[in-house]
């Protein structure tokens, strides 16, 4: 298997982190999706990162559908397979994804011309950030974990939004919660998340 992809883009990682706590066979090949030259689109008709080419030469994307397929390759899952885990864990996954997208649509509108830049739309992504932060907080549990009291889906990509928060949004939402900073602090210690740290993204 190959995984096309770029270093910074969360929605990699999120799959990289996996890859590496399962111990997957699969070849990173970094790829940028707005070069000219890129082989991004020839894999994905919508040109976005990330993109699994399967052993047979099937293409899976995006980060939802591939982390599922990894995750069913080997055991112990990280994405419970039904019941009630199951949909508690999608949920922290959309609710992850949607703080990654909220960061990234903050970050270009900040990268248009200041005279085009809306100060609206920058305050709504600030606003869905900070409402899922709280979010997040208020259901921490007293374990080291999201779910089941081990390592999940959950905590992986809870981990990797709050990372990227840091990382494009470098705020004090800390002062506020620290219930979740040291949440996080305990998962940012894995292997899996200190070696797919994209260069320039600082430990807080």
């Amino acid at each position: 298997m190959k995984l096309y992809g770029s270093l910074t883009s969360p929605y990699v990682r999120k799959v990289r982190i996996l890859i590496r706590e399962k111990n997957l066979a699969c070849e990173f090949v970094v790829a940028d999706a707005w070069a000219a030259d890129s082989p991004i689109p020839a894999l994905n008709p919508l040109g976005k990162v990330p993109a699994l080419v399967l052993d047979n030469g099937d293409v899976l994307f995006d980060s939802p559908v591939i982390v599922e397929y990894l995750d069913s390759l080997k055991t112990p899952a990280l994405l419970p397979v039904s019941g009630v885990a199951r949909w508690e864990t999608l949920r922290w996954q959309a609710l992850a994804d949607g703080m990654l997208d909220a960061t990234v649509s903050r970050l270009l509108e900040l990268r248009r011309p200041a005279e085009q830049q809306s100060a609206e739309n920058v305050r709504r992504q600030e606003d869905k950030i900070a409402r899922s932060i709280e979010y997040t907080e208020q259901r921490l549990s007293r374990e080291s974990w999201l779910m089941e009291n081990r390592f999940t889906l959950a905590d992986l990509v809870m981990a990797v939004a709050l990372e990227y928060i840091d990382f494009r949004y470098p705020h004090n939402w800390r002062g506020r919660h620290a219930r979740l900073a040291q949440w996080l602090a305990g998962v940012s210690a894995r292997p899996s998340l200190i070696e797919t740290r994209p260069p320039g993204m600082e430990k807080k």
